[in-house]
C-alpha cells in the first residue's frame, strides 16, 4: 500500500462498558458454527438448544437474536453487561475497528457521536487496528 491510511498513527479508543453497542437500532450480530459452540458451552446447554432460543437464519448466515427493541439477546439492561462476554462473537471483539468505521475519518466521528470510548484512552496502534478490523473485513 503506497498511500497511508488515514489512521496510520492509530486512533485512541477504550471501551467503556457502556452497552451502547449491543442497544439500539435492530441489526445483525453474525455467528459462526465455532461461535455458537462457544456460546453454548458458556450457558451450559447443548449447541441444537442454543441456536433454536438465539439464533436467527438470515438467507445464508446465521445472526444472535434481538430481544423487540433491538438489544442483543445477550445484553443485560440492569447491570448493563454482556452475559457472554468472555466468548462473545468476533463482530462484537472487534468493534469499533470495522472497515465501515473506519472507511474516512467521518465515518470514524460519526461512529464516535454514539461511542464514548471511542477517541479516549490510549492510541491502539495501526498494527492492532488492522489485525482487528481484517477479522472481519466488510462490516
Amino acid at each position: 500500500m503506497s498511500e497511508k491510511l488515514w489512521y496510520h498513527n492509530g486512533l485512541k479508543f477504550q471501551c467503556t462498558g457502556c452497552g451502547g453497542c449491543c442497544t439500539g437500532a435492530p441489526g445483525f450480530v453474525w455467528v459462526n458454527k465455532a461461535e455458537i459452540e462457544a456460546m453454548a458451552a458458556a450457558i451450559k446447554i447443548d449447541v441444537a438448544t442454543f441456536e433454536r432460543r438465539y439464533v436467527r437464519q438470515i438467507g445464508i448466515r446465521r445472526s444472535l437474536t434481538e430481544f423487540s427493541n433491538g438489544d442483543c439477546v445477550f445484553f443485560d439492561a440492569e447491570r448493563r453487561t454482556c452475559q457472554i462476554y468472555e466468548v462473545r462473537p468476533r463482530q462484537c471483539r472487534t468493534w469499533p475497528f470495522w472497515t465501515s468505521n473506519l472507511r474516512t475519518p467521518q465515518c470514524w466521528a460519526a461512529m464516535a457521536e454514539h461511542c464514548p470510548g471511542a477517541n479516549h484512552g490510549p492510541v491502539v496502534p495501526l498494527s492492532e487496528i488492522e489485525a482487528r478490523r481484517s477479522k472481519l473485513a466488510g462490516v
